[in-house]
């Protein structure tokens, strides 16, 4: 759950021909320009988030032939655009340098350009959660060697939601590193600093930062750190078992985003962070591949605001943050007595996210430890049934669109816009060329009717990207649950046949081993230092024996060594 206030949205039109992808994802073929990855009501943009928003990247389009033998590692592109706001500092190197915890050897494969050795670690995507691997790698003793590749030519998050005003819903201090690291270089603190602003934010006080912020710090982090490679597209990845390393092939691409080069990386471990993508409702799918109807996934919001703030009629569909943001926004924009907008949701209420104390220590370590420990068939129940914890929205945000309707109300008559829960989309179509027919039925009443409307904004969440035609070099390697999903260890990693002795790391794409705070942007510096810890064999960021006031199994594994050794339990009926 990276909860965040408005959800994410998809980058600018590119240039003629140019790939359009959204910050860190992997494209399958045919798919959608990706969505930024969520967070939650202050770090997950889930309406699904979510974010996450946004990772790792791939596209259908072939490259050029590789000739045999014509590999070559190529060095990162210069990064057009995508500098921060304030002018970046280089970060200070604070972290000293000593022998590489990294035992494995270091011989350069047959065949790799001169001196180039075999990376510790490649990063696939570069959005917040690989940002934040690769800054933590960075602080790492002896600093393993990383690549980190991403097919955009800039770091960017949930570009179409950053609402002015829309805030993350996680504290600042689930920025990259920090719950792993206060001291690290690379933390929202010492972006502040290195920007000059630290003293206005001490002023300000203000414990969760608004989107557009976040979305500055990481792109301060990206166009500082070494390693970070955008602008190259992943192609392929596999394993080597000769030379015992992964073999992960990409090519470069120009500013206007055509293939520039082909190249070949070598690497003992891989970081997968591709993403997610926006969820388009089947009965919808037509309308929204069509540019000429009006009918946009929340994700592309802000490119489309001016047009939807002209259409005479808007409807939005979806009850997320994402949904909630969007139908302020509107509401706010337009005028008085003629806002001329719908709601809509499947959900039976405008429901609140569960944001209590002891309700949000469902995105700590502890409960993570423990979910990954219950029974698949249990995971595979417990998640859709615990919606309301990242899928829900804001207080503030009900709160705001309530006042800003009653507001309407003070010159009598009442504001011409309809929220209605517990109705799907059946079908729909186009009406008049430029027109959308909704073709609507309540859940509840088991009525049905239609909805003509101008525009139609879908806030209807993420999916995990697919990864695998990415991986289908690995796919014999990969085992799978009853599902056909894989199996991610405790250590994030996919389980993979013995004969493989690397690694592939899973970021934001194991809801189903790991619960709702995969996406979440507070597990971020937890979850990298994790995977860095694995991949040193040493303890390079010693994690918290203790996480939550909650205990909860009655034999939690999470505590032990840390507590008195749990009671023994009896059992009440003696088994027969």
């Amino acid at each position: 759950m990276t909860r965040t206030t408005p959800p994410p949205h998809r980058t600018p039109a590119a240039p003629a021909g140019a790939r359009q992808h959204t910050p860190g994802t992997a494209r399958p073929a045919g798919a959608r320009q990706d969505a930024p990855r969520t967070a939650r009501p202050g770090g997950t943009e889930q309406d699904a988030p979510g974010a996450a928003h946004p990772c790792g990247t791939w596209q259908d389009a072939p490259g050029p032939a590789r000739p045999a033998g014509d590999w070559q590692d190529a060095p990162g592109t210069a990064r057009p655009g995508g500098t921060p706001q304030d002018t970046p500092h280089t970060a200070p190197r604070d972290t000293p340098r000593t022998a590489n915890p990294v035992a494995a050897p270091r011989d350069t494969p047959p065949g790799a350009p001169a001196g180039e050795r075999p990376k510790d670690l490649v990063g696939i995507g570069i959005g917040p959660f690989n940002l934040s691997l690769a800054a933590l790698a960075d602080g790492v003793p002896g600093r393993i060697e990383t690549a980190f590749y991403e097919q955009n030519p800039a770091f960017t998050w949930h570009p179409g939601l950053l609402i002015d005003g829309a805030t993350l819903q996680v504290p600042f201090l689930a920025d990259l590193v920090t719950l792993a690291q206060p001291a690290s270089p690379w933390s929202f603190l010492s972006y502040l600093r290195s920007v000059d602003r630290l003293y206005p934010f001490y002023f300000a006080e203000r414990f969760h930062i608004e989107r557009a912020e976040y979305d500055a710090y990481c792109r301060w982090v990206s166009a500082n750190l070494p390693g970070l490679h955008f602008g190259h597209q992943v192609d392929a990845v596999r394993w080597n078992p000769e030379r015992a390393l992964f073999e992960v092939d990409f090519t470069q691409l120009d500013p206007e985003g055509e293939a520039e080069a082909l190249g070949r990386a070598y690497t003992r471990n891989i970081a997968l962070g591709i993403g997610t993508a926006p969820h388009i409702p089947e009965p919808l799918t037509p309308l929204a591949d069509d540019p000429a109807v009006p009918v946009i996934h929340s994700s592309d919001y802000l490119r489309h605001r001016d047009r939807l703030l002209r259409a005479g009629h808007v409807t939005v569909i979806g009850s997320g943050q994402s949904g909630a943001e969007v139908f302020l926004d509107l509401l706010r924009a337009r005028p008085a007595g003629a806002e001329r907008l719908h709601w809509l949701t499947r959900t039976e209420a405008f429901a609140p996210m569960e944001y209590s104390k002891l309700g949000l220590e469902h995105f700590t370590p502890d409960y993570t430890h423990y979910f990954h420990q219950l029974p698949e068939h249990t995971r595979n129940d417990l998640v859709p049934r615990q919606w309301q914890l990242h899928k829900g929205i804001d207080h503030g945000t009900l709160a705001a669109i309530h006042d800003e309707l009653y507001r309407r109300t003070l010159n009598g008559g009442w504001p011409d816009a309809t929220l209605t829960p517990g109705v799907r989309v059946r079908t729909a179509g186009r009406v008049a060329t430029t027109r959308v027919e909704l073709h609507l039925e309540h859940l509840q009443q088991g009525s049905r009717t239609r909805l003509t409307t101008d525009a139609v904004v879908l806030a209807t969440g993420y999916r995990e990207r697919p990864a695998d035609r990415l991986l289908a070099g690995l796919d014999a390697h990969i085992r799978r649950d009853s599902a056909g999903r894989p199996r991610i260890d405790g250590d994030h990693r996919m389980v993979l046949d013995p004969a493989v002795s690397g690694s592939v790391y899973v970021q934001n794409a194991g809801a189903h081993a790991h619960g709702v705070g995969t996406p979440d942007l507070g597990l971020a510096a937890w979850r990298s230092a994790t995977i860095l810890n694995h991949l040193t064999k040493v303890p390079a960021y010693p994690q918290p024996h203790r996480t939550a006031f909650t205990t909860f199994g009655l034999d939690d594994p999470a505590r032990h060594g840390t507590e008195h050794a749990p009671l023994r339990l009896v059992p009440l009926v003696e088994p027969a």
